[in-house]
């Protein structure tokens, strides 16, 4: 048995996600790109390349990864770029999107080689998180008007627009694309690609995936552009697992288990938006408080049922724990980074990554 804790991808539910998106490529003729700020844990690319047309970054770093461990297209996208690092960047991509027109301005010779584009922010989102809605009010994410866009068309060939967020909701996209195209049409037409970025569930359970295909369809037919989506967790949903082991129990008016795992250090995500953990299948007349190792008094998985009761040494699997969260791994209290294990489609595991104290002692300095 690996040593917990440890993240397990199995590649038989990622194939799942990934036939999803080669249908929806065959349908709707559009590409789709692996957003790297989602996931970017590359033993697993060689897999989902033939799946998907590329990459999307949101750095440097994103950009390189993409380009040398990914391959196909790279887009480059960032909030704002630094000049030490825009010559690099360009080296690397195949698409570069600004996010302001005083970007696109400031590094036109340096991006003059490769192909261009700007961010349109259209005022309406599906966020539900004020912390993660690109429309929130006074947003940097992204230019507004159309008319100050219509002077600078000769530098650019396209446009991304990023305002869905885990949205499941089919006909919300269809009414949010609609408003698009209703401020932006003029610019759409004389646009060749178009990229509607990620937070697209269309790989989750009933997703109408025909209608979705065919929005995009006529989307691309009606201003005549190369349609882009940017699947992050749409990529990985429920394809991953982070495993963990009970380290210790007590009763503190509720049964708790302590595991050799921590939120803060491992599902960071979970505490920024406080949410639980997902446990399946959360059933039986055993309920227990998880609870992280870490000394944040709020390191809490959440309460599950169990159908027998938990003791030291067994172990819990916690559910869908690819996207946004292995990306956001920290070094919190020194508590042990999770490996990273791969079940291979014919049910046979193998670990791709351990780490170290070395590790810890060198991110540090």
């Amino acid at each position: 048995m690996i040593q917990t804790p440890y993240y397990l991808i199995d590649k038989s539910k990622l194939l799942r996600n990934m036939e999803k998106i080669a249908t929806l490529r065959e349908l709707s003729g559009a590409k789709a790109l692996l957003a790297l700020k989602c996931f970017a844990t590359w033993s697993v690319f060689d897999f989902m390349r033939n799946y998907m047309d590329g990459t999307t970054s949101s750095s440097l770093n994103e950009v390189r990864l993409g380009h040398e461990r990914f391959g196909k297209e790279t887009h480059a996208y960032s909030v704002a770029y630094a000049d030490y690092e825009i010559d690099e960047v360009v080296s690397h991509a195949d698409k570069i999107i600004f996010n302001t027109i005083g970007q696109l301005q400031r590094f036109e010779k340096q991006s003059a080689g490769i192909i261009r584009g700007l961010r349109l922010n259209p005022g309406v989102s599906s966020s539900s998180f004020d912390l993660a809605d690109p429309a929130r009010p006074f947003s940097r994410l992204g230019e507004w008007d159309l008319r100050q866009v219509e002077p600078v068309m000769d530098l650019i060939t396209g446009f991304m627009i990023h305002n869905n967020c885990e949205n499941g909701d089919f006909d919300l996209f269809d009414k949010m694309l609609g408003q698009i195209e209703e401020k932006f049409g003029p610019l759409l037409k004389k646009a060749e690609w178009v990229s509607l970025g990620g937070g697209i569930h269309f790989t989750g359970e009933n997703y109408p995936l025909e209608k979705f295909a065919e929005r995009l369809k006529r989307f691309s037919g009606e201003y005549g552009v190369q349609v882009y989506l940017e699947p992050g967790e749409a990529s990985i949903t429920k394809s991953t697992t982070l495993e963990v082991t009970v380290l210790d129990k007590l009763y503190n008016g509720k049964n708790l288990v302590v595991v050799d795992s921590s939120i803060e250090a491992h599902l960071l995500d979970l505490l920024i938006y406080r949410e639980n953990a997902k446990v399946h299948p959360n059933q039986g007349p055993h309920r227990y408080m998880v609870c992280g190792k870490s000394c944040l008094a709020g390191d809490i998985f959440g309460e599950f049922d169990f159908p027998n009761e938990l003791n030291v040494g067994d172990r819990i699997s916690i559910q869908d724990t690819a996207g946004y969260t292995m990306v956001k791994k920290n070094w919190f209290n020194g508590v042990k980074m999770p490996a990273i294990a791969i079940r291979e489609l014919d049910g046979s595991l193998r670990t791709v990554r351990e780490f170290s104290y070395t590790d810890y002692e060198e991110s540090l300095s």
